[in-house]
């Protein structure tokens, strides 16, 4: 069950006075009772539609197991239907969302996914054309029931493999368009700006899908050769930019679609570098989604397409994904090699570098590192989260607020890295400064890492831990600022 399918509790249960009390307190142990008694339904039920499992229903029930995880109470809400404000949380997309009916017009798509797309420069222009149409009259409502779960997987890995194969050339017209040299600098700036500046929100993203639609209507007139192949190059970087906004904004399908469309820009416009970087990209997804053996798969590809032509800066981030991939599989030791190989290519990075990578440097590498440490230290503690928030420290000596996004990370994970090491001094200042930071983020992915935070406020009652644990619950009860 999930939250496009209607849930089984009556709303004259939801209106219980006993209810309501015991879910505004989190007190899932009678929630789940007054359920069972009053809504008739079994532990097995509760269990489906929450997608726990019934002995975890049991010891819920029995007090054995408290529920502390955001996670968890979002599947709670969705699956039973419960009103996000009586769990402490924002309107659940179900709830705003009008009854269908059957003069509703389907979501506009692209005609073709990218996955079923060739490899052809056309093909490419055309798809990027769609694409970014149907964006662009896509509706919120739409864009609602659009979501998908990204690809992953064999055949997603497969359907990757042409790109080590030579781009195929671009087909030849007598009449060309009429861009000149001005005209694709401008272009390329545009496309620069964007990628430097791409903080998230609706009308940003709205931007660069029409600034890429302008790029695939120029590419489609068919420009002279040596503007035609800087034009592809201008739309894999506005795809990829497309891409992390998509990502920001909770939409994995949509941002995949994108990351694949930058692939095959990259590679018509033989700019294989920036390929390299779109695969380490789509690595990086698939560790979100936990899924470290496509994301290895994923990196070793882009590291076999560019062999001698990576700059050192570029080494060192491939590097990083190969070692965040080790240690979301336990190797350890794999982990630490990689990491110290990702710190010989940056000793080695010079000013000869694409300004796409420019922001690869110690601090990124500090951050990262510390970042997978955490990782490990979520399973021993002891071990690692020391390490952990040393390698974070180090990061945020160097870069401050104005990193954004890695910056809040930072912070986010530092405060959690207090929490296991058992600082609640530390961690409660931290977690107060990630929460500020994470106000003003438009970042899905920032609530998510401050929402392992909350775990480990649960169960304590010392003061400044129980006004953490609210003002993480406030924050992540709110949507994402526009």
């Amino acid at each position: 069950m999930d939250a496009t399918t209607p849930g089984p509790l009556a709303p004259e249960i939801l209106e219980r006075d006993d209810l309501q009390r015991a879910l505004a307190e989190h007190d899932f142990a009678a929630a789940f009772s007054l359920i069972k008694k009053w809504g008739g339904l079994s532990q097995n039920r509760i269990a489906s539609a929450c997608q726990l499992t019934p002995g975890k229903v049991s010891m819920i029930i029995s007090g054995q197991q408290q529920v502390t995880s955001f996670d968890v109470i979002c599947r709670i809400a969705d699956g039973l239907r419960i009103p996000g404000r009586m769990v402490g949380l924002a309107d659940r997309p179900w709830e705003a969302r009008p009854v269908s009916t059957p003069d509703d017009p389907p979501a506009p798509a692209a005609r073709a996914q990218p996955d079923e797309a060739t490899w052809q420069p056309s093909a490419t222009v055309h798809l990027a054309a769609d694409l970014s149409r149907s964006d662009l009259v896509m509706d919120r409502r739409a864009a609602t029931r659009a979501l998908a779960a990204a690809t992953t997987g064999a055949a997603f890995l497969d359907s990757l493999e042409a790109w080590l194969a030579p781009a195929p050339p671009v087909e030849q017209r007598r009449s060309h368009g009429r861009l000149g040299q001005h005209d694709i600098e401008e272009l390329e700036a545009c496309a620069r700006a964007f990628r430097t500046y791409k903080i998230g929100g609706g009308l940003r993203r709205k931007a660069v899908i029409g600034q890429l639609n302008e790029v695939a209507a120029h590419l489609d007139e068919h420009q002279a050769k040596h503007i035609q192949q800087r034009l592809l190059r201008v739309l894999a970087q506005l795809s990829a930019t497309a891409a992390s906004m998509a990502w920001d904004a909770g939409s994995q399908r949509r941002a995949q679609d994108y990351y694949r469309l930058a692939l095959r820009a990259a590679h018509a416009g033989n700019d294989t570098v920036f390929g390299a970087n779109t695969l380490a990209a789509m690595a990086r997804q698939m560790l979100y989604l936990d899924r470290p053996g496509d994301a290895l798969e994923l990196v070793h590809l882009a590291q076999h397409g560019i062999r001698r032509q990576a700059t050192p800066r570029v080494r060192a981030m491939l590097a990083t994904r190969e070692a965040w991939a080790y240690a979301a599989m336990g190797r350890t030791s794999a982990f630490r090699r990689t990491t110290e190989e990702a710190a010989g290519h940056l000793a080695d990075a010079g000013p000869d570098e694409p300004y796409w990578i420019s922001y690869f440097g110690e601090a990124e590498l500090n951050g990262v590192t510390g970042g997978r440490l955490l990782d490990l230290a979520r399973h021993e503690p002891r071990q690692y989260a020391d390490q952990a928030a040393d390698s974070i420290q180090q990061a945020l000596a160097v870069r401050g607020p104005e990193a954004g996004r890695s910056y809040t990370l930072d912070i986010i994970g530092l405060a959690e890295c207090h929490f296991l090491t058992g600082d609640l001094i530390s961690a409660v200042a931290h977690t107060r400064q990630a929460v500020q930071a994470a106000s003003t983020s438009r970042s899905r992915r920032v609530r998510e890492q401050l929402a392992k935070v909350y775990p480990h406020t649960v169960g304590l009652t010392a003061k400044p831990v129980v006004e953490a644990r609210t003002m993480i619950r406030n924050l992540l009860s709110e949507g994402v600022p526009s």
